[in-house]
């Protein structure tokens, strides 16, 4: 697709995707969903991989490609590095105005993010694990230079094990993601999507928060506010936060002992979630 003028700048997104609690997928066949999606989630992603099919893909790549070279923004999940379609995706979304990054499909090693880096340089690299491999070299895909944070992908990833889609059969899949995350200094990694609304939504993010995942994949528009909700620090974290500072200090002044220390660290990343939920940081 030949673009004739230059795109206008895009707005910097109110949460850094490295915070970003909400992710709505939005088809790439789905133009008309674009827009009103853009600011509905903390961090669109505009799907070139499964949320379309084979045949649609280059009607897709075409209509994506519009919306970030005409004022919209987002992410965009491309296909696997195994397919045709992954070199097609990068071609039609490299140095768009409005890329905020690439959701890599199926990543199953740091190679896959590197390449994908190699493509669109300078783009934050969303590695989407969806399979037993994927799982297994979870540290090597976080340490990849590109990466800024993991996804879950439970479906496929249930597909590939056989696993059930209960907490207990992801259990180790979503511990070894957090893990690993945290051992590569990155934020805690995207859980998959709960694609039934309520009352499974809110079953499903209490295993979120429990685990140590900081982020959630949407498919409906209806499920954001409970994510962002759920997955900011709660009125009793924020009211324990700014009591336990007041008492420790700011600076650690009034600190007695060592068990002080990490209940002062946990209060300042509390406050400073709050800043960076309430669009202040």
């Amino acid at each position: 697709m030949t673009l004739t003028s230059p795109a206008p700048a895009v707005a910097a997104p109110a949460v850094p995707a490295t915070h970003a609690r909400s992710w709505l997928l939005v088809a790439g066949s789905r133009p008309e969903a674009f827009a009103e999606a853009e600011n509905a989630a903390d961090a669109l992603i505009l799907d070139l991989e499964d949320g379309v099919v084979p045949s649609s893909r280059a009607q897709a790549r075409e209509d994506v490609t519009r919306f970030l070279a005409g004022g919209g923004a987002g992410w965009v999940r491309v296909n696997n590095v195994t397919t045709e379609d992954w070199a097609a995706d990068l071609a039609a979304i490299r140095g768009l105005p409005g890329l905020r990054g690439v959701m890599l499909a199926k990543t199953e090693s740091s190679d896959h993010v590197d390449r994908t880096a190699a493509e669109v340089p300078g783009t934050p690299i969303l590695a989407l694990v969806e399979s037993a491999r994927g799982v297994e070299f979870a540290f090597d895909i976080a340490s990849a230079a590109a990466t800024t944070r993991i996804a879950f992908g439970t479906g496929d990833f249930r597909r590939d094990t056989n696993a059930g889609d209960t907490p207990e059969a992801l259990v180790y899949a979503r511990g070894r993601l957090v893990v690993a995350s945290r051992a590569a200094d990155l934020p805690g990694p995207i859980d998959g999507p709960c694609l039934t609304g309520e009352p499974d939504l809110s079953a499903a993010l209490a295993v979120t928060r429990s685990m140590g995942m900081t982020g959630k994949l949407c498919m409906r528009l209806d499920d954001i506010v409970a994510v962002n909700r759920e997955l900011s620090p709660q009125n009793t974290d924020v009211a324990w936060a700014a009591e336990t500072i007041a008492r420790l200090g700011v600076n650690g002044e009034n600190v007695a002992d060592g068990s002080d220390l990490p209940k002062l660290a946990r209060a300042r990343r509390i406050t400073h979630l709050v800043t960076v939920f309430s669009g202040k940081d």
